[in-house]
Parts: C-alpha cells; sequence; structure tokens
C-alpha cells in the first residue's frame, strides 16, 4: 500500500507516526532482557525466548461469564483491565523477541500481519484462550502503541472530537460540542505518556526535555498541540491537541450551527467583498479561526493574499496564496522568526490582503501600519471579552512597539484602519456565538466611537442548560454600504441593504 492510499484510508487524513520516526520505540525495551546478538543463534536460546520470563505475570483470559463478570466487578477489575494489562506483556515480550526496525519499510497492513502473527504465538505460549474478535482488538492496541497514537488513537479517528487534553496518564479530557467530558481512556504510567509526546513531536523534529519543558508545534495533519512536562507543570506531562478540520466550514455552515443568523452572514459576506479591515475578538476556544477561514473564503478570486499565523491552521482556497509561519528559536536560542519579522517581510510582497492569525504583541503596530498603507481587507483576531475591549487590547498592543505611545495619535490611527470588530463567545450551554458585528465610527474627543449593527441576546435558559436567544440587526446603517455601489450583489445581499431603514451617523 503506498503513502498516498494509506493516508486517502485514513479517515482524520493523518500520516502514520511511522512513517517518519521509525517502527521501533526503545522506550518500551527492558534492556535487562536483551540478549546479545551472537547469544540468539546459540542453541537452546529460541526455546528459551518462547519460555515466559520468570517475572512476567500471565493475565487469564478477558472472556468472562456472568459468575467472573459480577466477581470482576467486585474487586474493580474489569475485562477491559484484564485485555490492557496483556497488552502490556505482549508488547515487552514483543520487543525482547523482534528488531521491529527491520520493518520499517513495511506498510501498515503488513506491520499489523506481523503483529497478528506474533500475538497467535504468544497466546499459544502462554495458555491463553481469547476469541478472535479479541485478538484482533489485541492486535490493534499493540499497532496502535508501535506506530499509531496509542490510547489516543480511536479519539483521534473520532469526527466529534475536537480538544483532547491530556493530564497525566491517568486523566485525558475531550470536548465534544463544545462541552468537555473524562473520557476513558488512560496510558499505563508516565513513561508511556512521555513515549508517545516524544513519537509525535518526532514526526515534526521538535523534542520536550528540562531545558525545554513547553513546546508548541503543528502536527502533519494539520492539528495543534501543546506539550507541557516537569518542571513546567511539575506534576505530570500535560499535552492538548486540538485537531485540524478537514472540512473548511463556511458562513452558511455556521448559520446551520447557530453561531450566527442568516443576515449577520449576509453581513460578513459584504464586508469581505467590501474589502473592510476587520478584528475577529473572541476568548479561548470561541472559534475565532474558525469564523476566519470562514469569512476569507469570499475575498476575491484574484487577490493575492499572504496569512501569517504562529502555527499555520488557515487553508484558504484561493489560488494565490502564501502561506508563512512563525518560528520558534532552536535549542542554541537561534533562527527565530516572529510575527513582526513576517508582517515586515510581507509588505515587500505585493500582497492585497494580509490575514494575520493572532495579534499578540508588538506585531500589532506592523499590522496597523499595513491597514493604512493601502492593504484594505485584512483581517486578524484578538483575544478580548468584548468588542469595545478588543479595541482598547489593540491599541494597548500597538503601543507595546517602540513607535507609538499612547494617546489621541494612535486612536485616531486605529479608527482609520479598522471597520469592524466581530466578536465571538463559546457560551456555557457549549455552542459558539457571534455576539455582536461592530462598525468603528470615529472618535469624539480622546474615545474610540462604535455602532453595533448586529447582536445577540440571551432570553432564556432550558432545563437542560440550553440557551434560547436571538440573533437582531439594529436599526444602523452601516457606512461601508456606499462602497458596495456599483457593485455586482446577489438577491439576499441587495436585500439585506435595502432593510436597513436608518441613515449613516443615526
Amino acid at each position: 500500500m503506498t503513502d498516498q492510499s494509506a493516508a486517502a484510508s485514513d479517515p482524520i487524513g493523518r500520516v502514520p507516526l511511522a512513517k517518519t520516526f521509525g517502527r521501533r520505540d526503545p522506550a518500551f525495551v527492558d534492556q535487562r532482557n536483551r540478549e546479545p546478538a551472537a547469544a540468539q543463534n546459540e542453541p537452546g536460546n529460541a526455546e528459551r525466548r518462547h519460555k515466559p520470563a520468570d517475572n512476567l505475570i500471565v493475565f487469564p483470559s478477558p472472556v468472562l461469564d456472568a459468575a467472573e463478570e459480577l466477581q470482576a466487578a467486585a474487586t474493580g477489575v474489569t475485562a477491559q483491565d484484564s485485555l490492557i494489562a496483556l497488552k502490556r506483556t505482549a508488547r515487552h515480550a514483543l520487543f525482547d523477541e523482534m528488531d521491529l526496525s527491520a520493518f520499517a519499510d513495511r506498510s501498515d497492513d503488513e506491520m499489523r500481519a506481523v503483529v497478528s502473527e506474533f500475538i497467535v504465538h504468544h497466546l499459544a505460549d502462554q495458555h491463553i484462550s481469547l476469541s478472535a474478535a479479541e485478538q484482533r482488538r489485541l492486535t490493534r492496541l499493540l499497532v496502535d502503541d508501535i506506530i499509531g497514537y496509542g490510547p489516543l488513537e480511536p479519539l483521534l479517528a473520532d469526527a466529534s472530537v475536537s480538544d483532547i487534553l491530556v493530564n497525566g496518564p491517568n486523566q485525558v479530557w475531550i470536548e465534544r460540542g463544545g462541552k468537555l467530558d473524562l473520557s476513558a481512556v488512560q496510558f499505563e504510567d508516565e513513561r508511556h505518556l512521555r513515549s508517545l509526546v516524544d513519537r509525535i513531536l518526532g514526526t515534526v523534529q521538535r523534542r520536550v526535555d528540562e531545558r525545554t519543558p513547553l513546546v508548541d508545534a503543528r502536527l502533519v495533519d494539520g492539528s495543534r498541540v501543546n506539550v507541557a512536562i516537569p518542571p513546567a507543570s511539575y506534576k505530570f506531562t500535560s499535552m492538548s491537541i486540538r485537531k485540524f478540520l478537514q472540512k473548511h466550514v463556511t458562513l452558511d455552515d455556521l448559520v446551520k450551527l447557530g453561531a450566527m443568523s442568516f443576515s449577520m452572514a449576509t453581513l460578513l459576506k459584504l464586508a469581505a467583498k467590501s474589502r473592510l479591515n476587520i478584528l475577529i475578538s473572541g476568548g479561548t476556544g470561541a472559534g475565532k479561526t474558525t469564523l476566519l477561514q470562514a469569512v476569507c473564503q469570499h475575498a476575491a478570486v484574484r487577490e493575492r493574499i499572504i496569512t501569517i499565523e504562529d502555527t499555520a491552521e488557515l487553508q484558504l482556497q484561493q489560488p494565490d496564496v502564501v502561506p508563512m509561519e512563525a518560528r520558534p528559536p532552536n535549542i542554541e536560542g537561534k533562527g527565530e522568526i516572529t510575527i513582526a519579522d513576517l508582517l515586515r517581510n510581507a509588505l515587500r510582497m505585493r500582497p492585497d490582503r494580509i490575514i494575520l492569525g493572532e495579534v499578540r504583541g508588538a506585531e500589532a503596530a506592523d499590522m496597523l501600519q499595513a491597514m493604512n498603507t493601502g492593504h484594505d481587507g485584512s483581517i486578524g483576531t484578538v483575544h478580548a471579552n468584548s468588542a469595545r475591549d478588543a479595541l482598547s487590547r489593540f491599541e494597548y498592543m500597538v503601543c507595546m512597539s517602540d513607535h507609538y505611545q499612547p494617546g489621541r495619535v494612535v486612536r485616531q490611527q486605529i479608527v482609520n484602519a479598522l471597520d469592524l470588530v466581530v466578536h465571538v463567545e463559546r457560551m456555557k450551554d457549549g455552542i459558539r456565538r457571534v455576539m455582536s458585528i461592530t462598525e468603528v465610527d470615529g472618535m469624539e474627543n480622546e474615545t474610540m466611537l462604535t455602532r453595533d449593527i448586529a447582536l445577540y441576546t440571551v432570553e432564556r435558559e432550558t432545563e437542560d442548560g440550553k440557551l434560547i436567544g436571538k440573533f437582531e440587526m439594529t436599526d444602523m446603517r452601516p457606512r461601508f454600504f456606499t462602497r458596495l455601489q456599483g457593485s455586482q450583489l446577489t438577491g439576499e445581499e441587495a436585500e439585506l441593504i435595502h432593510n436597513f431603514h436608518g441613515k449613516p451617523g443615526n
């Protein structure tokens, strides 16, 4: 099976770890039980290698009848526990008997066949009887540990899971539908978890150790992973995986999900068509990047777009897109490429739009310069609690640069640069919603003025915790509608413009 066909068969489009890191994981090999290569061919060693070691615990078959199930439940031992324990002993025996590095060029199906054949012999040696279904499951568990993501494999394959949060070997939380739940997935111990972390980071040429205990990386499939180990996370290894969405979510999809109204989606399409400079604000996990991706899909096909991100997530469909990604310093403290470096370089690349994944610091000053020097249609995201707070935070980050001081001059430049602030929230019922679409409306003395064009208001909460509310358009007619004169509009866009009865400034 080729790499392409293997990737095609993967439901979430991931590249097998073994393609990069190799099949054999030395962390699981008990070196005390290894035999020298020369000694392996000595008479009698073949029989000794297949003989159960004295320190191995033989577990009974996880196939239990009703009485045994009750007894197992009373003692806290389940069929799942027995199978996992059996997998642990089989894995150690596999690494002791076989040099899996010799199979590095084999396909996943061939590797699975090798492991399956070994399990048959191993179970016979241990006098353990398993059903065919249980042997297949044991094979899958073992293969996942060797060439996959171990216990996390089923969670990564589950399309309904958006985030995987590992708090040490005994706690794996998952997010489904915006809500966190504790899963039944566990690692054997801290060593097992660290081995998986090392294999995952190895696929992207990153490492984590006591000198660099914090790592933020992007996996081959686009998923984001953050790792913290002791001493930074002083109790246990912590790993967070935000899965990459293979499907490109559109504004119409967000309407169906209840994130905004149809009128709000049409308004954002008009904003993209009008080449407005937009700031998308919200908290962590509120859906800022998803909304950014959806809005950018309505940029003109002939525009040259430069995307700049800490960790590349955006997947724009326009033909002329140049994705750029920041890079942290290497272990020697060299080679760092910051967001500000990429922004300054992007200005020399003849961009029509600059899309900044997240504004976090002094690069806001470079973004402000780009918006005020003819790069209309630029869009960025910022962490904030409201649209007003987003403007204040943007001003503060601009002033983090050495070239700006707080005051009217900076605010005036922000008012001249920004057109819209779109605020999103992940609410307590787990649904991400667009809370407001706000137009930046000039200055009055030292204050930046804004007008809400669209709002979401909560009306009540149901017994099961779901929030009931409504999206509504205000009577404030957006000023940017004047830019659309002579533009080709769809029926929905023309109807939305017609429905605004207020005058600019009212």
